[in-house]
């Protein structure tokens, strides 16, 4: 039938316009913003800095490889490594970002940041209402506007923050293992070294032994 496309389109359009008077489901016009729609969790928007613990400071999980600054399609990370070495959340001496920079006017929101990073410590959030009156400096993100606690990745992201924890600690599992046997192969080693050296301080010397008529 020639235009039956068209009739099931329009017939389609009609359903949905009146249906939304009776079915909520099919009302896809909301008042924003006093009335939102749930927030879906695959949502990506602009990177954060995730840190562990209370403090931002000694949490950041960022050591400053800057991968994610070289692998930036736009360029809009900029990264300052320090010089000395501190704790991070774990107690592990780290690098750390002595500055830490996106600017989000002219992110593209790729996550490419996120894919490269090897230690889980910039992902994607989902805050959008981000507008300013300063294009240049109310765009410009330093690292304590970026950082958010691992707590609030988890309430937007629950499924890839539960998985992204659940490899740091078997990560953590590991090293802590790792770092056992070391301490136990280098307590045997010394142990070893110790009875070595009070062996040989009570071996008799040719001379004591002469003495003593041990040689004959």
């Amino acid at each position: 039938m020639l235009g039956e496309g068209i009739v099931k389109g329009l017939a389609e359009t009609a359903r949905n316009f009146f249906g939304s008077y009776i079915n909520k489901e099919r009302l896809t016009t909301v008042q924003f913003p006093e009335e939102r729609l749930p927030q879906i969790e695959a949502t990506r928007d602009f990177p954060f800095l995730v840190y562990d613990g209370a403090d931002p400071e000694p949490g950041l999980r960022c050591v400053a490889c800057q991968i994610c600054e070289k692998e930036c399609p736009p360029k809009c990370i900029y990264i300052v490594k320090s010089a000395d070495k501190k704790p991070d959340a774990t107690g592990k001496q780290q690098f750390y970002p002595a500055q830490f920079d996106i600017d989000i006017s002219v992110c593209m929101s790729c996550q490419i940041c996120v894919e490269v990073c090897p230690f889980d410590a910039i992902k994607m959030d989902v805050e959008f209402e981000m507008s300013s009156e300063n294009r240049f400096g109310g765009l410009l993100l330093d690292k304590y506007k970026l950082a958010k606690p691992n707590e609030y990745y988890h309430r937007i992201h629950p499924t890839e923050a539960g998985a992204v924890d659940a490899a740091l600690e078997g990560e953590r599992a590991k090293a802590k293992l790792a770092a056992e046997a070391k301490a136990k192969k280098d307590a045997e080693a010394a142990q070893a070294k110790a009875a070595a050296a009070t062996a040989l301080e009570t071996a008799p010397t040719p001379a004591t032994a002469a003495s003593t008529g041990e040689i004959k």
